[in-house]
């Protein structure tokens, strides 16, 4: 059987299923998060949480806060670092690096927390991985969004998150 008759005879087994099945395509960057002529230095792919606090807020009533994500690192199936407050993302081999929020888009639902452009302002570790970082991305974000109301001050929760982190370095 050909390459492509195998192909044909998948998709109908698989709609004969009720399963769709897409062909695999590079995900859209919106310009509020590309970074144009930058290099990918690694992947990972994010699984963790989102941890939020209750707290007051500036009007007195108490509401759910952002407080910190908390996150393993995985690169070709294995377990490559952390991410976790700063925010920081810390490699397996010493590498670290703090990142700050230049950009933002839309999660592709509610419940997704928003795609983000990160620069590097602070490098820990003058070798490895992590040590020419420029920018970060996170990209392809599934969960992380809490909502509701907060009844305690001093409670936390947290939302299991996914996320592709782009790590790139501009320039050559």
């Amino acid at each position: 059987m050909t390459k492509t008759n195998c192909l044909s005879a998948l998709v109908m087994l698989t709609a004969g299923l009720g399963v769709s099945v897409a062909m695999a395509q590079a995900p859209q960057i919106p310009d509020a998060v590309a970074v144009p002529g930058a290099k990918t230095i690694a992947t990972f792919q994010g699984v963790g949480a989102q941890v939020y606090e209750c707290k007051a807020g500036s009007d007195g009533k108490l509401a759910w806060s952002f407080r910190e994500p908390i996150a393993t690192l995985i690169e070709n199936g294995k377990t490559a670092g952390r991410h976790y407050a700063g925010p920081t993302w810390e490699d397996v081999d010493g590498s670290k690096v703090v990142a700050k929020a230049s950009g933002h888009a839309p999660g592709a639902t509610a419940d997704d927390i928003p795609w983000l452009k990160l620069d590097v302002v602070k490098h820990m570790g003058r070798r490895g991985i992590l040590s020419k970082v420029t920018t970060i991305q996170r990209l392809d974000t599934q969960g992380g969004v809490l909502t509701g109301s907060c009844d305690k001050a001093g409670d936390f929760k947290s939302v299991p998150y996914t996320a592709t982190y782009v790590v790139l370095r501009k320039g050559k």
